[in-house]
């Protein structure tokens, strides 16, 4: 995949959530995980990522937004569910981004939706869990940005090219020499 990414949580409170964040984070190929003023046991959340994400990707741990630092030229993305939101399909993912999710039965706080370059939200009637849409954000990134075939029109997957198709799909330019 092109550029890179990192995951992020505000005020989360629950270990399992943080622990199936950061794993799945891992999983997509992300760059760095962080936490805003977590209220979860550090140990605990720990224990909830089977993949061992926390020995594969840099971990920052941020007491506020005020503190939060990302490298440069990385975009914050925020993921919230509000009318003015830009819907995930119709967003184009930066290069460089760090995404980030508010707690389970919040919102993004106003200081970290000011640092954020655009707020996206995952096209739906409720808000679903806070891992689940981390999931399907990093999916969707993989899609935009990924190395994958275009979509058939119709249902399936790609077809596979024979040999004589990908001869013929092959540009060739004959070489003139030069008059003198």
């Amino acid at each position: 995949m092109r550029g890179y990414f990192g995951i992020g949580v505000e005020h989360i409170s629950k270990e399992q959530n943080v622990g199936t964040i950061a794993r799945s984070t891992h999983a997509f190929g992300g760059s760095f995980f962080f936490t805003i003023a977590p209220d979860v046991d550090i140990e605990a959340m720990r224990r909830s990522d089977t993949s061992g994400a926390f020995d594969h990707l840099p971990y920052y741990q941020y007491d506020s937004a005020k503190k939060l630092e990302l490298p440069m030229e990385c975009m914050l993305i925020g993921v919230e569910l509000t009318d003015e939101a830009i819907e995930l399909p119709s967003f184009r993912h930066p290069l460089r981004a760090a995404y980030i999710f508010g707690p389970e039965m919040g919102h993004l706080s106003p200081e970290i939706q000011k640092k954020c370059a655009h707020i996206i939200k995952i096209p739906m009637k409720f808000c679903v869990n806070v891992g689940v849409a981390a999931a399907i954000t990093m999916y969707d990134r993989q899609i935009c940005l990924g190395k994958f075939a275009e979509r058939p029109v119709k249902p399936g997957g790609p077809l596979a090219q024979t040999k004589s198709q990908k001869k013929s799909n092959t540009v060739r330019r004959k070489i003139r020499s030069k008059k003198k």
